[in-house]
């Protein structure tokens, strides 16, 4: 029996998921005793449920994540959360449990917290921190808090962003089409029996033809996507997830159709990249933390 071949993921989902998956910054990150011995106590990191919605409008936008909550008969809440990655919405559910607060209001509102966060993970949010390893620090017993928080672990960080290159690389042949340019013209030497020189025009060089909107930026990304892989350069979907990827950290939506302007220019550099490190033989270029 034949296994079913394996479908090839969507870039753009793949880039969606890796952009909710960045580490949030070290200040953001807090951290609570889970055992306390004395001046000493096992700290445990966790993040605000509020950083959880940030992370959610700042990548997908308001319009494409919901959530659905319900109370469950042991006080326990259940989250439905549901995002648009791509064409695709996908729901993920878990259950929070409630704090030890004293006023019922906070152990339930603990405890919608809990299952948001908890739901999230499922996207990615926030994972990397399941896998901190346990540190006993020096705790306060009287303020009842942590004097002094661990350090995060280099995979814990938020990579930080490269600046782009001052001079890009010549633009890959057959994803934006260009005209040779032509010679400026100089102006001639003045002659010595001539009463003038004669200042000839010089002709501007005429501009790459950009993608004039996001549709078209997509498709000819595709069609130099498929040109690459064609040529063993790289894996199918490759140049479409770096771009998309790239575009994602640098503050531009993950649905490129509803790219313009600068984002254009943006996806054009990011080509630029990706096809002279692919040529070089080189790793693939990775935009995403």
């Amino acid at each position: 029996m034949s296994a079913e071949p394996v479908m090839p993921r969507d870039p753009q989902i793949v880039a969606l998921t890796a952009a909710l998956a960045v580490p949030f910054e070290p200040r953001e990150v807090k951290f609570k005793p889970q055992m306390v011995k004395n001046n000493r106590c096992l700290a445990m990191a966790y993040i605000d449920a509020r950083l959880i919605q940030d992370r959610l409008d700042e990548v997908l936008g308001v319009e494409n994540w919901e959530d659905v909550y319900k109370i469950l008969p042991d006080g326990s809440v259940m989250c439905r959360l549901r995002c648009k990655l791509g064409d695709r919405w996908i729901t993920k559910t878990d259950v929070g449990s409630p704090s030890e607060q004293p006023d019922g209001g906070d152990r339930l509102k603990a405890a919608f917290s809990d299952a948001l966060k908890r739901a999230a993970v499922k996207f990615g949010i926030g994972r990397y921190l399941y896998r901190l390893s346990a540190q006993w620090v020096d705790y306060d017993p009287v303020k009842k808090q942590i004097v002094a928080p661990p350090q995060l672990p280099a995979f814990a960080l938020p990579k930080p962003k490269v600046p782009a290159k001052p001079q890009p690389a010549p633009t890959p042949s057959g994803f934006i089409a260009t005209e040779p340019r032509k010679e400026t013209a100089r102006p001639e030497a003045p002659r010595i029996d001539a009463p003038k020189p004669v200042a000839v025009k010089a002709e501007a060089p005429k501009t790459a033809n950009l993608p004039s909107n996001g549709q078209e930026l997509h498709r000819r990304l595709r069609e130099y996507d498929a040109k690459l892989a064609a040529q063993k350069l790289c894996p199918v979907g490759a140049l479409l997830a770096h771009v998309t990827q790239a575009g994602v950290k640098a503050g531009y939506t993950a649905n490129m159709s509803e790219w313009n302007g600068p984002a254009i220019q943006f996806a054009v550099d990011a080509v630029r990249e990706f096809d002279q490190t692919a040529r070089q033989g080189k790793p693939e270029p990775h935009t995403a933390a």
